[in-house]
Formats: structure tokens, C-alpha cells, sequence
């Protein structure tokens, strides 16, 4: 039976346990593959055929990599390229491999205040919301939609800060609730947005799938760092998620009549 887990510090000790455990798989993955419900469709399939329990960590990417890193998950699904190699260099991480994309999208109030509409990238979409003095919603969690908006500030030689710029600390789904109650602007996975567009009123005001482009990737951890580790189920999982019966189930799921990721 698929099992979601919430991550607390004192379950440290239960999440070793559980990957110690050989008919026990302990993934940390993003919210937006939580938020967005393809995980419910894949993972039954893979319990079903090893006979085997998937406990799934629903957290941040960046706090993903660290569960890694300590060896307290057997592998990961995360989206944060730049700190996913950081952790295969540094030997904690083992056959990282491209799983699917989707795309990042800015949202915004549907009568668009700042008039980003019509922008030709997202350092001018950026830059019309700055001098507009519009809110914009930042998750400030580390998580891998969090890098990428640090990566494109960074890429404009602004550091975020003001009255306009509001750092809430909370996962994408949360985040764009908040942005929806102040009627501000948030960048975020389409799939996340896709999942919650029925609960609220904000529209994509910027969208550039080459520029905004969000890649996944399995990355198992290292049995050499970590014996614990359930390396050859964690292994049998990445296999199954690149197998063809797979990508034809991430090809085909919809939410509002939209695909929410592509597969490699």
C-alpha cells in the first residue's frame, strides 16, 4: 500500500528502519509530484509487482537532497539540477537519470496590474513586476521552484528584498494559496498549478517552456556511503519509472485537460 510521510525530525530512526527493511522502498520526492497525483498512478503498480511497501517523503527538493545525503531515504525524485550533481561529485548519490519535465509558469491576477503579459522572457516579466511594485510570493524553502526563482534573480543581478517581495517558507501548494489571498505574483511548477487551479483566481501571466524548463531526475544514494541502503530495489524503482509502460502513463496524465509532464 502506498504510504505518504510526513517528515519530522524524531522519525529519523524509523526512516532507517524503513530502509533497512528489503520490502520496504523509502522515496523523498518534490511536492509538485505529490501535489500533482501522478505518483498515486506509478507507485501502486510497482508495489504490486515486487510485493514490497513505497513510503513516499513529500518534501522540498533541497531537503530531499539533504535526506540523501545522510543516508536516511533509499533514493530520490527531485528537480534541482545544479545540487542534484553537487550530491552524485560528492559520492553521496549514485546513477542520476532523467525521469520527465514539465515547466515553470509566473501566475499572477487575471487584470495583471503589472502588465507582464506580452513580455518577450522572465527578466522582463521580472523587472515590469519590480518597478510595478507588485507583491510577489517567494516559497523561500529551499525547495528546487526556490532555486530556480534565485537562479533568475541572480541571472539579473537583483537581490530580492522590499515591501514587494514577501518570503513565506511554505511548499508550492500553500504558497499559491497565500498568493491567491493577496492577489500577488508566484512562480511555480504547472503541474502544482494545474492541481489547484480550480481553488483559485490567479492565471499564468508568463510562460517559456525552453527558458523555464524543469527537468527531474531519479538519483539513487550511495551503498557506499550508506550499506543500509535498499540500493537494489531503489534501483528496480528508477528502472521502472524509465520503462515504456511508465512514460506512457506520465504521457497521458491530465488535469484540466493538460498534460503535466513529459517524459525522457
Amino acid at each position: 500500500m502506498l504510504r505518504f510521510l510526513l517528515f519530522i525530525p524524531l522519525a529519523f530512526l524509523s526512516f532507517i528502519c524503513f530502509a533497512a527493511d528489503k520490502n520496504r522502498l523509502l522515496l523523498a520526492t518534490t511536492t509538485s509530484t505529490d501535489n500533482s497525483g501522478l505518483l498515486e498512478k506509478i507507485n501502486p503498480l510497482f508495489e504490486d509487482r515486487y510485493g514490497i511497501e513505497l513510503n513516499v517523503v513529500a518534501v522540498g527538493s533541497g531537503k530531499a537532497i539533504r535526506l540523501a545525503r545522510n543516508g536516511d531515504v533509499d533514493l530520490i525524485l527531485v528537480h534541482a539540477p545544479d545540487e542534484e550533481e553537487q550530491l552524485v561529485e560528492d559520492g553521496f548519490g549514485i546513477e542520476r537519470l532523467p525521469i520527465m519535465k514539465n515547466d515553470y509558469v509566473l501566475i499572477g491576477p487575471k487584470d495583471d496590474p503589472a502588465d507582464i503579459k506580452g513580455s518577450k522572457n522572465i527578466s522582463e516579466a521580472l523587472s515590469k513586476l519590480i518597478n510595478a511594485n507588485q507583491t510577489f510570493i517567494s516559497r523561500g524553502d529551499d525547495s528546487g521552484t526556490h532555486k530556480k526563482e534565485n537562479n533568475l534573480w541572480q541571472a539579473m543581478g537583483i537581490i530580492p528584498k522590499g515591501s514587494w517581495y514577501l518570503s513565506v517558507g511554505q511548499a508550492m501548494g500553500q504558497t499559491i494559496i497565500i498568493a491567491n489571498e493577496k492577489q500577488a505574483y508566484t512562480l511555480t511548477d504547472r503541474g502544482t498549478y494545474l492541481a489547484y487551479k480550480d481553488r483559485i483566481e490567479l492565471n499564468i501571466i508568463f510562460e517559456d517552456k525552453n527558458e523555464l524548463s524543469n527537468p527531474y531526475h531519479v538519483i539513487l544514494v550511495s551503498p557506499e556511503k550508506y550499506p543500509h541502503i535498499n540500493v537494489n530495489l531503489a534501483r528496480d524503482y528508477s528502472n521502472f519509472l524509465r520503462s515504456e509502460s511508465v512514460k506512457s502513463i506520465i504521457r497521458n496524465y491530465k488535469l484540466h485537460e493538460e498534460i503535466l509532464f513529459h517524459p525522457y
